[in-house]
């Protein structure tokens, strides 16, 4: 993501030499984690017999349950190797990104949570549709969920490609193609056989998995260095050969006016992107009714605090106890500095302690990964067959039957979409592109579900200008930053086309989503409805009438 990636040279992986003696057990530990995940998918799959059972998993989740599986669905390749990565690399810089992360749930928790609950009934779209003309605003709706969802999708395409390159020594790019080619095969089952209730579940075993994993080797790590932080922070800081800057702000963000306001781009976008995001949106929905919503999202916040709290020791140990030039030559992105560390706090290469580790941490990685394309493809998939096939398509007269069906088929066509993608961006930092696809969810969903929510003149004109205006700018803005053309770590690195200098469009984009909406809205000819929006209203805050 950064230059300074550049500076190390990128070489061969030596961590693989270690794990060769020990590939049978880790292709074991790996085939496990595949065939349980699918047994439990097929043994959903067999009680889901409905819409609802497909979309919502018949609305049967506890809040505790749905928490769980809200923290699997969160808790994604992102925030296990590319927050680990960034602070084995950047330090103090890279530890933001656990903080945004964090914060983010609040504004879930106190504006989008109980309201979405209450309004809708299987997608983002349903809210908005309430009140306005129907077909434009699903089709916006639709194509948002798709277009924010393929974003957050390439992050653990990368993710997935890296972590199994590591472990079966994997060097060659048409290897690591064909493992993202794998993980988008395995996420197309899951969706298409188990529906809401099998990726509910998966997320729910994913997520004690991924706590117990973590916690394992934070103790390991804090163990190394007797429990002392100073300790820990100190041997980090001289080992980054950075020294004291490592621990303070400024060495990714600070470099100039540029990457300061890179910073405050990323930050906006982290705060404001979870109560836009489609595959978290689609998770309140599943529970029986909107205080079982508001529980589920307090279990998140307490779950996913604690797991973040752990990514801090796992990168700054990872600094304390590998060197950055190690990182970098495994993956110039630092995605596999957790992984590294397993290996290295076990023994070490060649031990068979550290391959155990290794093993454990990257096929508990890979589960995560696993459950949270499952959990995106879901959200697009259920946008385009109920928002656009159902009612777009086929004006509201299409069977719950004929309308799964289409949810099936448009799971093939956005993991082919994915994998293709997945294939170009496997050398970025997954952090910072799942980083990205919060920016366009904020830019996009946000104002929109916000404005229909809370404000009573908000029209379908204000809703369309909202959505294609905050989604056309961020990906736009995207297209033409560093993180596809210009650097050694872009996309692309040997083009140049990169006039927009931020890797995060979230300070433009997300400001013009809100504008649009606002100025679409009170110059368009269109009458909002009152008496909708007082209905909308009492339902969203009382749950009058929700499914």
């Amino acid at each position: 993501m950064s230059a300074a990636h550049a500076l190390y040279p990128t070489v061969q992986l030596a961590a693989t030499e270690g794990a060769s003696e020990h590939r049978p057990l880790i292709i074991t530990l790996f085939a496990a984690f595949v065939v349980a995940t699918l047994f439990i998918t097929v043994w959903a799959g067999r009680q889901t017999r409905s819409a609802s059972d497909f979309y919502a998993g018949g609305r049967q989740f506890t809040g505790f349950q749905n928490g769980l599986a809200v923290s699997g669905d969160y808790m994604s390749a992102a925030s296990f190797l590319g927050i680990a990565g960034a602070i084995a690399l950047f330090g103090y810089d890279g530890f933001l990104y656990s903080i945004g992360f964090l914060v983010a749930w609040l504004v879930a928790l106190l504006l989008v949570a109980e309201p979405l609950r209450n309004s809708g009934r299987y997608t983002m779209g349903d809210v908005l549709a309430y009140r306005m003309r129907q077909r434009p605003v699903r089709t916006a709706a639709g194509t948002s969920t798709i277009v924010v969802s393929i974003f957050y999708l390439l992050a653990q395409m990368a993710g997935a490609g890296v972590l199994v390159s590591l472990l079966l020594g994997i060097t060659s790019d048409a290897g690591k193609i064909l493992i993202v080619a794998l993980v988008g095969v395995l996420m197309i089952l899951y969706v298409t056989i188990g529906g809401m209730k099998g990726t509910t579940w998966v997320q729910m075993v994913k997520a004690v998995l991924l706590i117990a994993g973590t916690l394992l080797i934070t103790f390991l790590i804090l163990l190394k260095f007797n429990f002392n932080i100073s300790d820990l922070l100190g041997t980090a800081a001289s080992n980054s050969g950075k020294g004291a800057a490592f621990l303070e702000p400024g060495l990714k963000y600070g470099v100039d006016n540029i990457s300061k306001l890179d910073f405050i781009s990323l930050g906006i976008a982290l705060v404001l992107g979870t109560a836009g995001l489609p595959h978290i949106l689609i998770r309140f929905y599943t529970v029986p009714t909107a205080k079982a919503a508001r529980k589920s999202v307090n279990w998140a916040i307490g779950i996913i605090g604690a797991f973040y709290l752990m990514t801090i020791v796992l990168g700054f140990g990872a600094a304390a106890i590998l060197k950055p030039a190690d990182i970098i030559a495994s993956n110039k992105a630092g995605n596999t500095a957790a992984p590294l560390a397993a290996l290295e706090i076990g023994g070490g290469s060649g031990s068979t302690g550290g391959a155990i580790l290794l093993a454990v941490i990257s096929a508990v990685a890979f589960a995560t990964i696993l459950a949270v394309v499952a959990g995106l493809t879901l959200a697009s998939s259920s946008s385009f067959a109920h928002d656009i096939y159902a009612n777009v398509i086929r004006r509201g007269k299409a069977t719950e039957k004929e309308e799964v069906r289409a949810a099936r088929w448009a799971t093939v066509a956005i993991g082919i979409v994915s994998i293709g993608l997945g294939a170009l961006a496997r050398d970025l930092n997954v952090a910072g592109l799942v980083a990205l696809a919060f920016a366009v969810a904020a830019s996009a969903n946000l104002p929109t579900i916000l404005y229909s929510l809370f404000w009573k003149r908000f029209t379908t004109q204000g809703a369309l200008w909202s959505i294609y205006g905050g989604l056309a700018s961020s990906v736009l803005l995207v297209l033409f930053s560093p993180v596809v053309s210009s650097k050694p770590s872009s996309m692309f690195p040997d083009v140049d086309f990169a006039w927009f200098p931020l890797e995060n469009p979230g300070l433009i984009s997300i400001p013009l989503g809100f504008l649009l909406g606002w100025v679409g809205s009170l110059i368009s000819k269109e009458k909002a409805d009152s008496d909708k929006y007082a209905e909308l209203e009492v339902k969203s805050l009382t749950g009058v009438g929700a499914h």
